[in-house]
């Protein structure tokens, strides 16, 4: 306690102008005073991964510059080649990042949350924030043909058989094939990575160890290759098995350059220490003129220590028993156009992937768990009918649940007590099921904590009755008092005091109604105010923000709370603002920390657009689809010229989770207690001779499946499993006249508008 009481200020600001530095302390003053005085101006979770991320930046920019005649990842040979649309100078850089090229897809089994990553090229990062694996070609000439260094290599995700990722190439005399994936053997959890080669000329192959990862260096300090085990031993902590023992072994550090600059007629060696930790190593085969060549590598990833010879790691494995079992019951998709059905096979298997009992927004920079992400993924997860999933996830909540009722991932946001309550509603809404006893507390304590954190509806300001400032949830600028925050607020009122109805609590339902009515009427008076200030309906990111592209948050409020319509007229402006000033290349651009589009977002806008029935919404999912990688996966953010990640995880699960969204509810949602069918319906879908198909889609209502089919008319059919009576049914396809289906009727004729 004595340290509080320590002048830290005084004694921190007179070290730094001692020693000719600027005063820290003024600095940061003069910083914060661009935002809204806040309880918490930057969380230290967010503190501490930046200054984590920033470290690692510091490093690259120490090693890459002076040594581009190693071969390195995918990104750094593109960021860092002044011939390549993704080079990025960096002669004032604080730390060199990758900001070209932030995509990887990660692999695994479900309920394991071990995610092995492979890069655009390959590369095969076996543990979170590790070294990697990569290989390349040697040819007769001493030529080395690498992926990472080339511009025309295909990938694609194989769902077929679990889940794999296969990296190929073809020049005039090689073909290459790279097939990784997890799987469980003996109940080790190991990650498989199968070479498939053939050279028409003689060649050699290299399987090498790299210290880098897609997000820069990755140390190796030790490096050790045993000929009897045919392995490695990688800092005396994990191994890496090869069914086929190479005809030579190299090895380098950092003084000596990378492996890959060892000449043919190098002595063999079967160990390395290298004290900077830039180990390298390479086992290298030859290749026979026109016969193939096969080796696989198998990294366990357990972390325990294994005796590597009483398992075959090389046996097939259950890994894809898992993913069978794991698949047996979620919403399906039949849609035979364009690449739709396979992002949404492949979001599918994402969020599965990523919600092994908590939920991770992403298998690297975002492995981490936040209450925002996990509940807007979980609203994918339950609404594709994958319940029990669900329901063992929102269980996990309650233990990160403070003794004042705060919902606490990150310190200083306020979204997540809200988001908390909104979505066990959903999910008790979509399952037609009370919420657990042991439920109870937990969501009474929560909506209590919003009723506290509310500002005094006494001031005659425009945040009376709001949540205080906070850090931006959303990356919508500095501290500030955010809608965002509020609808999420709301909604999290008004879905406690429906999970209370008709319990021994009661009266707490009508006080937490009560309370988000109030809160309601001070959002209108704020907005109102708005209104007034910038002249026009649209709602800004706080009540003190002219309109930018942090107004993107306050879609919120339709989409997907649902306080407001689509046909609000503040919803209608927001969405029209941003339309007209944030769209590049038919994706939302967030210029705010991103300096990307962004697919979550750009899908919430276009969730508002159909719900509006504007068919520009068409346009904006196209836009998402386009922008998917060749293994159907996004970056938190990408660049709009270039189209590769530029900000977080190169593999956003939020993203996946929101195109399941955008994909359900354009066949199915709900609306004003009625089920409308196929309002996201694009006219493109709508050929002569097609048929597709969704579901079983969980609504409020029960599952309900849904069926198009487009002969000389085109006939709309669903088949539900009601909970009670049959909802009110409305198809409102665009183009064609919107019916009110018959009670009893389960198939319906469009007619052409």
């Amino acid at each position: 306690m004595w340290r509080k009481w320590l002048p830290w200020k005084y004694v921190f600001r007179k070290l730094a102008l001692y020693h000719g530095f600027a005063d820290p302390i003024t600095v940061l003053s003069h910083i914060r005073r661009f935002s809204q005085p806040a309880e918490v101006n930057e969380p230290i979770e967010l503190l501490r991964a930046g200054v984590v991320f920033h470290a690692r930046g510091l490093i690259n920019g120490r090693v890459i510059q002076h040594n581009m005649d190693w071969i390195w990842p995918y990104w750094i040979n593109r960021q860092f080649n002044p011939q390549n649309e993704a080079f990025i100078p960096g002669a004032v850089s604080f730390s060199h990042v990758n900001l070209s090229g932030r995509n990887w897809t990660a692999v695994g089994v479900p309920d394991y949350a071990n995610y092995p990553i492979v890069d655009p090229r390959g590369l095969v990062t076996p543990f979170w924030d590790g070294w990697s694996i990569d290989a390349w070609f040697i040819t007769d000439k001493g030529e080395i043909i690498a992926p990472c260094q080339m511009q025309d290599v295909e990938q694609t995700l194989d769902m077929s058989d679990g889940l794999s990722i296969i990296t190929r190439f073809q020049t005039a005399d090689i073909q290459f094939q790279n097939k990784t994936q997890a799987d469980w053997i003996e109940e080790k959890l190991v990650c498989r990575i199968q070479y498939s080669c053939t050279s028409k000329s003689p060649a050699k192959l290299a399987i090498s160890l790299r210290p880098y990862n897609p997000e820069g260096i990755s140390f190796i300090h030790n490096i050790i290759f045993s000929k009897e085990n045919i392995s490695w031993k990688i800092d005396n902590k994990r191994d890496i098995l090869l069914d086929k023992a190479p005809h030579k072994h190299l090895v380098s550090d950092y003084h000596h350059g990378d492996v890959s600059l060892k000449k043919e007629d190098e002595k063999e060696n079967e160990k390395i220490e290298c004290s900077v930790g830039m180990a390298t190593a390479a086992a290298i085969y030859d290749l026979q003129p026109g016969v193939e060549f096969n080796i696989n590598a198998v990294i366990p990833l357990n972390g325990k220590k294994n005796n590597i010879s009483q398992i075959n790691y090389f046996a097939k494995g259950s890994g894809d028993d898992l993913w069978k079992w794991s698949l047996k019951q979620y919403c399906k998709l039949n849609l035979p156009w364009g690449n739709i059905q396979y992002v949404y096979d492949a979001a599918i298997r994402s969020v599965i992937l990523h919600s092994p009992g908590e939920v991770y927004p992403g298998p690297f920079t975002y492995k981490r768990f936040w209450f925002r992400d996990a509940a807007l993924i979980l609203n994918a997860i339950i609404s594709a009918g994958m319940i029990k999933r669900a329901e063992k996830i929102i269980d996990g909540f309650f233990a990160k649940q403070t003794a004042f009722g705060y919902f606490h991932s990150q310190e200083g946001e306020w979204d997540s007590n809200g988001q908390v309550l909104w979505i066990i509603n959903k999910y008790c809404q979509l399952t037609a099921a009370k919420p657990k006893n042991e439920w109870l507390q937990p969501v009474i304590k929560g909506a209590k904590w919003i009723i506290r954190k509310r500002i005094s509806t006494g001031q005659n300001t425009p945040t009376a009755g709001l949540l205080p400032a906070g850090f931006s949830a959303e990356h919508l600028g500095p501290s500030d008092f955010y809608y965002w925050d509020d609808f999420w607020a709301a909604a999290g009122l008004y879905a406690a005091a429906q999970m209370l109805e008709g319990t021994q609590y009661s009266s707490d339902a009508k006080h937490f109604h009560d309370q988000a009515e109030d809160m309601t009427a001070s959002i209108e008076k704020s907005l109102l105010l708005c209104h007034q200030r910038i002249g026009r309906p649209a709602i800004p990111a706080s009540p003190h923000r002219r309109l930018d592209s942090g107004a993107v948050g306050s879609l919120a409020a339709c989409f997907p709370t649902e306080l407001f319509n689509a046909s609000d007229e503040r919803v209608k402006d927001t969405a029209e603002y941003l339309m007209q000033n944030c769209i590049v290349k038919d994706c939302f651009y967030h210029e705010i920390s991103h300096s990307g589009v962004n697919p979550y977002l750009t899908l919430h806008l276009a969730q508002v657009l159909m719900r509006a029935g504007d068919i520009r919404f068409v346009n904006l999912v196209k836009g998402i689809a386009a922008l998917a990688s060749p293994t159907a996966q996004w970056p938190e953010a990408a660049n709009p010229r270039i189209g590769t990640g530029c900000m977080g995880d190169g593999q956003h699960i939020w993203a996946s989770a929101e195109w399941i969204m955008m994909i359900i509810n354009s066949f199915v949602l709900e609306e004003d207690k009625k089920l409308i069918i196929g309002k996201g319906v694009f006219p493109d879908w709508l050929k002569q001779g097609t048929k597709f198909s969704i579901g079983p889609v969980s609504t409020s209502f029960g599952p309900v499946n849904i069926n198009f089919s487009c002969d000389e008319k085109i006939s709309v059919n669903w088949q539900g499993q009601w909970f009670a009576v049959e909802p009110k049914i409305e198809i409102a396809v665009p183009g064609y006249k919107n019916i009110t289906s018959a009670a009893g009727k389960n198939n319906i004729e469009l007619e052409a508008i």
